[in-house]
């Protein structure tokens, strides 16, 4: 479930084989369960943004109801569970591109040291506290498909509901809100009869950096081995595409 900036590889598509999607279930159910945590032990989604975001997100992935509904239990202690924990990390990529990579975990020592070991191995390195987070925003950031409307009308549109900014690509449109817009721009555009595809608080970069094809191809392969991390759950960066 990588985020909107270049890392978008299996937990972004449908399409993965059942292995690859019992691996994404588990992470969107971690993901549920850490944000029934964070918000007060509540499971209902109507007062937790964040619960709210992460149910979407794992109805859009096709996830069964009933691995949300355990997951919520996890949460509020009505299931017995893992002991989770939020996680961010800092580092760099090949070409020198700037990492932040998010993850929940049961044990953050093992999860330290699997990416130190996954950014070794991929021509990247972990970096200190701060190094890069200074280069990147928060941001609300909403995943919309064009379905039927033009790159134009879906701007308007995402602008009028009270985006800051939009970027396009083949498949659809990324929009972006202030952090705390980002329920009310969603609703706004949901009002207008357009999907929402994932809508998150995420790391956008304030500059994009160009590397060489080849670098290009060990990244691809840096974010591949991150996200198949049980614990990874989000790769940022500022890699221009």
């Amino acid at each position: 479930m990588s985020g909107h900036s270049h890392a978008k590889t299996v937990m972004a598509t449908k399409t993965a084989n059942n292995a690859k999607k019992g691996k994404i279930y588990s992470k969107y159910g971690r993901l549920i369960t850490i944000a029934v945590k964070e918000g007060g032990g509540s499971g209902d989604a109507t007062k937790n943004s964040k619960l709210r975001a992460a149910i979407d997100q794992a109805k859009n992935m096709d996830m069964p109801k009933e691995n949300i509904e355990r997951a919520i239990l996890r949460g509020t202690g009505e299931l017995a569970g893992e002991a989770l924990e939020s996680v961010s990390y800092e580092g760099f990529g090949p070409g020198g591109i700037a990492l932040i990579i998010d993850g929940i975990t049961d044990n953050s020592n093992r999860t330290l040291s699997e990416v130190r070991v996954i950014l070794n191995q991929n021509g990247g390195k972990m970096a200190g506290e701060g190094a890069v987070r200074w280069m990147f925003e928060r941001k609300g950031a909403i995943i919309v498909s064009f379905e039927g409307k033009s790159k134009d009308e879906l701007e308007m549109l995402a602008i009028e509901a009270g985006a800051d900014d939009v970027k396009a690509s083949d498949e659809g449109m990324d929009i972006y809100t202030k952090p705390e817009d980002l329920e009310t721009v969603k609703k706004a555009l949901e009002d207008k009869g357009i999907k929402i595809e994932s809508a998150n608080l995420d790391y956008v970069a304030k500059e994009e950096v160009t590397i060489s094809e080849k670098e290009k191809e060990q990244t691809e392969r840096l974010f591949e081995a991150l996200d198949d991390n049980d614990a990874v759950n989000n790769i940022y960066s500022n890699l221009k595409d």
